[in-house]
């Protein structure tokens, strides 16, 4: 490699640029694959942390050891680390149908391959219904899109067909009945459980209650099972949603040690769960080197995904399959952004020690 040749890491650590280490955060992209080309684009960006949405082969079944072994192997033929994986509990699981013990008793076996093979963090969601119809692409800077959440639009929307609606606490009684026969595993396996927040955070998604859509929610699920291994994924962005300080809900549960993933993106809100627009990374109401600060300052040593940025005409002229959603030049941004953010926040730190 070039690199190796001129000694360009002894270099960038002279001028004082910070690189990130096993104290520090460290930015993740999700792949759809695992291809030459994806793996490539991914490390042009300097991003050293992978992300995947399940593996390859299908769900939680296809778990085993050689299959995840081949998964991370393949990450780090790239110098890549694979270090989380999201997964999804089963209908039965999430409405407490028959069913729902075989489903755990399958996320637990995955949990105990993800533990011998070192992966340590599954991510995943709770979600009665995602109430994706209340966005919509309203124009940008430049005419770029932007995600734009009212909760006008789907306040009144029934069940879907043949689904029936549950109540909050139904729900929160089905996660209940999934944190206690789940957390035990993961903590024998050393593997940390990120369950995201609801997003959009509507409190109500086809006549269903969403156990995420609120801070005080987020509070009450990691006490449920009170460890390190029943943690969140903190967002930044849906906690402005929200309408709360995203540094001090960062606080909140990095000092409990609950923060197991991190997404980092920017929004505007206008009233709290119900109306907001996503917007670009570096405008919005969300004070992202402050949040970036604070997780440094914790030492949070996980995944950070720069994740949502809005569409360009770049990418939609030449998406590109393999990242996330095909916007690799605006992931291109966000990781620029966010890495920025990172290494102003380590010199920062540094300077006050």
């Amino acid at each position: 490699m070039i690199y190796d040749k001129v000694g360009i890491h002894d270099s960038i650590k002279s001028q004082g640029h910070w690189l990130e280490s096993s104290d520090t955060p460290t930015l993740t992209l999700f792949l759809d694959d695992l291809t030459d080309r994806s793996l490539r684009r991914v490390k042009q960006l300097g991003v050293k942390g992978v992300s995947m949405a399940g593996l390859d082969t299908g769900g939680l079944e296809t778990w085993t050891d050689e299959n995840l072994k081949r998964h991370i192997d393949r990450v780090a033929e790239a110098d890549l680390e694979l270090r989380n994986i999201m997964f999804s509990p089963s209908d039965e699981t999430i409405f407490g149908e028959d069913g729902r013990d075989e489903n755990i008793e399958t996320i637990i076996k995955a949990i105990q391959v993800a533990g011998r093979q070192g992966l340590p963090v599954m991510e995943y969601n709770f979600y009665a219904h995602r109430i994706v119809e209340g966005y919509k692409v309203v124009p940008g800077r430049g005419g770029s899109g932007l995600m734009d959440f009212n909760n006008d639009r789907i306040k009144d929307l029934p069940p879907l067909q043949g689904k029936t609606a549950h109540s909050l606490d139904e729900m929160w009684g089905n996660v209940t009945y999934y944190l206690k026969a789940v957390v035990p595993a993961a903590e024998e396996a050393n593997v940390r459980l990120a369950l995201h927040p609801n997003d959009p955070p509507a409190p109500i998604s086809r006549g269903s209650g969403q156990i995420m859509s609120t801070v005080e929610g987020w509070k009450k699920l990691t006490n449920i099972v009170p460890s390190p291994y029943n943690g969140i994924t903190f967002d930044c962005g849906v906690t402005r949603e929200l309408g709360h300080d995203p540094v001090e809900v960062c606080r909140y549960f990095g000092e409990r040690d609950q923060i197991n993933h991190v997404h980092f993106r920017n929004v505007v809100t206008r009233t709290p769960n119900l109306d907001y627009t996503e917007v670009w990374i570096d405008e919005g109401q969300v004070d992202m080197f402050a949040v970036m600060s604070e997780l440094v300052r914790q030492k949070y040593p996980r995944l950070i995904y720069p994740e949502h940025p809005p569409e360009n005409d770049s990418d939609t002229e030449f998406p590109f399959a393999g990242i996330s959603a095909t916007t690799y030049t605006g992931f291109a941004y966000t990781v620029g952004y966010a890495r920025a953010m990172m290494q102003a926040a380590l010199a920062t730190q540094a300077a006050g020690n």
